[in-house]
């Protein structure tokens, strides 16, 4: 197996007599070099120890021919196993040598045509330790294994301390160790496991080997039989001093057979050359070096060879390699047992099938990930439908019972058709609780979207349509009360179904633009992988969770949510501010101020936790759900259950009436009792000038008395000093023609404040007489 030698040998056999007709060579190494020479002397090389793969290159190695196989035969034997067992995804770990890289790449090539995907390939110089842990963080799981038997007792190691053994993995090795090849030369070599490890890691392999002798008990083109050869060889071996009997071989001896038909094909090939150049008048004894047209008989002679010979059926693929059957092997309980055997030519696998797995089953090629899609528990969705159902079927009637009895006051005078129009979106929410409900387990993938468009519709149109009726009567109850200092324009009750049809509008407007430009579709949220509860299999579970999602998702709930925050805050605005006004138009204003106020802090707290736990589909569901469930029902309650109690109470409409202070109004009522209230406020104000000029009066009345009692003699009214006087103190001055009478009051007795006074001002024209004074003006 020395090229340069080879080579040397090659050139002194072919510059000396006599004249050469093929060459035969040994290993891959010298074959190469002669095969790749040969050429040029039109000269056939046939091959009887190469099994190099690069051989297999015919723009390279025209003229070559091998009764060894190829490296490569293993290959189809080892996809025709994949494809038995079903495995599509394996992995290579291979030495770094050129006869195991020209290999993985005919392996790879053939996997990519077969469709089996090369998870990794992992290779090494000397130590496997860092290629075999790669092959476990790859999770790979059916492994071809491509080394020498000195490296192969390392990686076996290595793949016990990684634990790549036993059920899950499958190792296809080299049929050509030694049967005890993982149990001999662990010390020497300084691998670090003991025998029974080595044992473990090994058992349950896989080996495939190309076959060397024939297996059938049939004469050979020779005459003889495989075990007449094998006898025959024995024997002289042992006259040459070889310990055949111990198992002591000389090397080289595994491909004996393979040259001794390389030289009956040899053989086979001259006589058919013989035959086709006597009928053109030529020997071969006529052959030289540039006598292309007999080299092209010789080649297409041995390329057509085919017999029976020890080493099996012999013939030439296109390539020139040899045809050859592989055996399969697997090692069972410490031994190799024999499997079957497969004809790459006529792609024939014979099974014995004696194959044993640990586990009971084929080992799998990969970790089986089941995508198992998280759906909401089916009896909580049962619960919340039965629920929303109820609540259903409970506005119904109420919608029955609203107009049924629309004639009587405390319904009229309650705006029975907001009070529908309240109920119709009630039950749109309910609904909406059935579509929040529905997933992967009741729809299909691609209905899932047409879901999620009619979750949205309904939950926003049904918002708008109970939350809407309420914020008009709310909005209205608050025009009336402000009204008169306002001098507003009283609101007509078409006004309030505008409003609503407002709100219903913009939802429009936000919704068809959501669906054209940027539809919701159905995106999955993956979740780390689990193990499952108990099983058998190598599986993990991937768990997934549907989600209605567009691309610009958060704008457009931010639109929404923006648009709906404005309105509940508004709403929750007018509800505060009309608190504790009792108005005759809308008798259940307080209720649906109530309502309003449960509506707005469940919202408040529904939206970000539902954003928080979307990730838990039950959880999520169940909140939402409920929400939506007791905002309505709590609704419905607040605003009718006291309409119906007043009914069953009080069937006629007349004892309603006196039992209910809080009755409604006729139209033509109404307008009166806005006209009364007008004229009371006038005559409010008349009466308080009216009282302001009569207290006026009898404040100069009062101190006209006094002035003419004072005037008598100058002095107080007889009999009454200022100790004795509480509630009245005058001091008196005068001068020729003006009077000053000046008043103190004490607050005795009086709800004025504690001290009070005023000033009096007479004056006395020149006509007049001395004590003849007359009022002029007061200061208080």
């Amino acid at each position: 197996c020395e090229p340069g030698l080879g080579a040397s040998v090659m050139y002194n056999l072919l510059y000396n007599k006599p004249q050469k007709l093929m060459l035969l060579a040994g290993c891959s190494t010298v074959c190469t070099t002669v095969a790749e020479a040969a050429k040029m002397w039109n000269l056939v090389v046939l091959c009887y120890g190469a099994s190099s793969p690069a051989l297999s290159d015919r723009n390279r190695f025209p003229t070559l021919f091998r009764t060894h196989p190829s490296a490569t035969v293993h290959n189809p034997t080892r996809i025709k196993l994949m494809e038995k067992f079903g495995w599509s995804r394996v992995a290579i770990l291979q030495q770094a040598e050129e006869v195991f890289i020209s290999t993985v790449e005919d392996l790879e090539a053939r996997c990519k045509e077969s469709g089996i995907e090369i998870v990794t390939r992992q290779s090494f110089l000397s130590d496997p330790t860092d290629a075999v842990r790669n092959l476990w963080r790859q999770d790979a799981r059916i492994i071809v294994g491509l080394f020498y038997v000195v490296a192969a007792r390392r990686v076996l190691c290595e793949m016990y301390k990684q634990h790549l053994y036993g059920k899950s993995y499958v190792w296809f090795f080299i049929g050509w160790y030694e049967d005890n090849w993982f149990e001999v030369n662990l010390e020497k070599e300084e691998v670090g496991c003991t025998k029974e490890q080595m044992r473990i890691a090994a058992e349950g392999h896989l080996t495939t080997e190309a076959l060397m002798w024939n297996q059938n008990n049939q004469k050979t083109v020779s005459g003889k039989t495989s075990e007449d050869f094998r006898l025959r060889l024995n024997e002289v071996l042992r006259q040459a001093g070889y310990d055949i009997d111990n198992m002591r071989y000389p090397e080289g001896y595994q491909e004996a057979p393979l040259a001794y038909d390389a030289v009956w094909a040899v053989a086979l090939a001259f006589n058919k050359t013989m035959e086709r150049l006597h009928k053109h008048g030529k020997s071969l004894k006529n052959f030289t070096y540039t006598d292309k047209e007999t080299a092209d008989d010789i080649y297409s002679a041995i390329n057509s060879t085919q017999f029976l010979g020890v080493s099996g059926y012999v013939a030439f693929s296109s390539q020139g390699d040899r045809i050859a059957l592989t055996q399969i092997e697997q090692m069972i309980n410490g031994t190799y047992v024999k499997l079957g055997y497969y004809d790459t030519q006529s792609d024939n696998l014979t099974w014995l099938s004696k194959e044993r797995w640990s586990g009971g089953k084929v080992p799998q090629d990969r970790t089986i990930v089941r995508q198992v899609l998280r759906t909401v528990s089916l009896p909580l969705f049962i619960c919340m439908w039965t629920i929303s159902c109820i609540g259903i079927m409970a506005a119904i009637a109420l919608i029955v019972f609203n107009i049924w009895y629309r004639h009587r006051r405390v319904i009229q005078s309650s705006h029975p058709v907001c009070n529908t129009i309240m109920l119709l979106g009630v039950c749109t929410c309910l609904w909406s609780v059935f579509l929040l409900g529905l997933d992967g387990q009741f729809v299909s993938p691609h209905v899932y979207p047409v879901v999620c468009q009619a979750r949205a519709w309904l939950l926003c149109i049904g918002f708008t349509l109970a939350y809407g009726a309420m914020f008009s009567k709310v909005w209205r109850v608050h025009r009336l009360t402000t009204k008169a200092k306002s001098e507003v324009k009283k609101v007509e009750p078409w006004k309030l179904y505008l409003m609503v049809t407002g709100f219903l509008l913009v939802d429009l407007v936000i919704l068809l633009t959501w669906q054209l430009y940027d539809p919701l579709q159905r995106r999955i949220e993956v979740f780390p992988l689990e193990d499952p509860l108990s099983t058998e299999d190598d599986i993990k579970i991937r768990p997934e969770l549907e989600h209605c999602e567009s691309e610009n998702n958060n704008v457009w709930l931010g639109v929404m949510y923006g648009y709906k925050g404005l309105v509940l805050v508004f709403g929750l605005f007018l509800a505060y501010e009309t608190r504790s006004i009792k108005v005759k138009q809308i008798n259940d204003s307080r209720y649906v101020g109530m309502s309003i106020y449960n509506v707005v802090v469940l919202c408040l707290i529904t939206a970000p936790v539902t954003m928080v736990i979307a990730s838990q589909q039950d959880a999520s569901f169940a909140f939402v759900a409920l929400a939506v469930i007791f905002c309505c029902f709590l609704s419905m309650a607040l605003i009718f259950v006291p309409k119906v109690i007043e009914v069953i109470r009080h069937p006629r409409d007349k004892a309603e009436s006196k039992y209910n202070h809080d009755v409604g109004m006729t139209k033509e009522d109404e307008e009166r009792y806005q006209k009364l209230v007008a004229e009371n406020e006038e005559l409010q104000k008349l009466i308080s000038a009216k009282e302001e000029k009569i207290r006026l009066i009898k404040i100069r009345l009062q101190e006209r008395d006094a002035l003419r009692g004072g005037l008598t003699d100058g002095r107080l009214p007889p009999g009454t000093t200022p100790q004795q006087d509480s509630t009245a103190n005058t001091g008196l001055t005068a001068n020729k023609d003006t009077l000053i009478v000046a008043d103190f009051i004490t607050g005795e007795g009086t709800s004025d404040s504690a001290f009070g006074g005023g000033v009096s001002v007479y004056t006395r024209s020149s006509r007049a007489s001395q004590s003849d004074f007359e009022f002029s003006e007061s200061y208080l």
